[in-house]
């Protein structure tokens, strides 16, 4: 499993919480981070996490956060150690198909 980034600018700091938002209520939710990355959702690091601020007359609910960066889980290190392997094996290529004998399609000229 690949590491999610922090979705700010030139950060390049691991992410460890995930920012919605509802935009007609005007409310940012700031949770632990998701599962699954999101079309319309942030990743932020730890250090992010802790500066948001939203614009003035918007309400941030913040829920409980672990702030440390994930560990590898061992998943992770076997998933990892299968790829390594996989990648260390020779490809075997099947040769590539003789044609027959006569071609099957040919080129007609123009009456």
């Amino acid at each position: 499993m690949l590491k999610r980034q922090c979705s700010r600018t030139a950060c390049k700091a691991a992410a460890v919480a995930t920012l919605t938002y509802v935009q007609a209520e005007r409310t940012a939710v700031l949770g632990p981070l998701a599962t699954y990355a999101e079309p319309h959702t942030y990743d932020l690091c730890a250090d992010h996490t802790r500066r948001l601020t939203a614009p003035r007359g918007w309400d941030v609910v913040r829920l409980a956060i672990d702030l440390s960066e994930p560990e590898p889980s061992e998943d992770d290190l076997l998933a990892l150690a299968d790829a390594v392997r996989a990648a260390g094996r020779p490809r075997r290529t099947e040769p590539a198909p003789q044609p027959p004998g006569r071609p099957r399609l040919r080129v007609l000229p123009d009456l």
